[in-house]
């Protein structure tokens, strides 16, 4: 899976770096308005006016998950605006993947949520969080989406821990499978 997005900005942090002459400052404001442009084209230009975030946990697989349904509206914009920018920096750095790609213990864990400014939806995000992790952003009729992996991973490193604070969690806890449940390749019951 790879976003649709072009890649982001890849000369702005470097462009911006200590040091820059004039002429590298001239190169700084163009990749800032080249990054800028990438964040309007993907719904992230208007981070800075979300107040907001209403998120809800989707459970695909309810058994042998001993995690339930889970619903929050998070309203600090401190920690709105942090899972907001983390995820459009995921969505604008896609992974670029070739060849196959297993995604071991897909549970069907995800997080849905919507972004407002005030009463007013800003965007919609859906973040796979077991298996081959993904991320996708919708804002004005687009989405955009890439895996957690590679230039997506390491442009939001932390985008499950921003997530666990919207949610009020100490942390994304991977759904773990309940003894007794379960069939081992002895074909007995799966024990502690």
């Amino acid at each position: 899976m790879v976003a649709s997005a072009p890649a982001a900005g890849q000369g702005s942090s470097s462009a911006a770096s200590a040091g820059a002459t004039s002429s590298a400052s001239s190169s700084a404001g163009a990749a800032g308005s080249s990054a800028a442009a990438v964040a309007d084209a993907a719904g992230c230009s208007d981070v800075t006016q979300a107040t907001s975030v209403t998120v809800h946990r989707v459970l695909h697989l309810v058994e042998p998950t001993r995690q339930g349904a889970l619903a929050k509206t998070q309203r600090d914009t401190s920690l709105v605006r942090a899972l907001y920018s983390q995820l459009c920096a995921a969505i604008t750095h896609p992974a670029k993947l070739k060849g196959t790609v297993r995604c071991p213990a897909n549970l069907g864990i995800s997080y849905t949520g919507t972004f407002y400014d005030g009463r007013a939806p800003l965007a919609t995000f859906v973040y796979g969080a077991s298996g081959c992790q993904t991320a996708s952003l919708t804002a004005a009729g687009q989405t955009k989406i890439t895996m957690m992996v590679g230039s997506a991973s390491a442009a939001a490193p932390r985008l499950r821990a921003d997530l666990a604070k919207v949610l009020g969690l100490p942390s994304l806890v991977m759904a773990q499978p309940k003894s007794g449940t379960g069939t081992p390749r002895d074909g007995g019951p799966v024990t502690g």
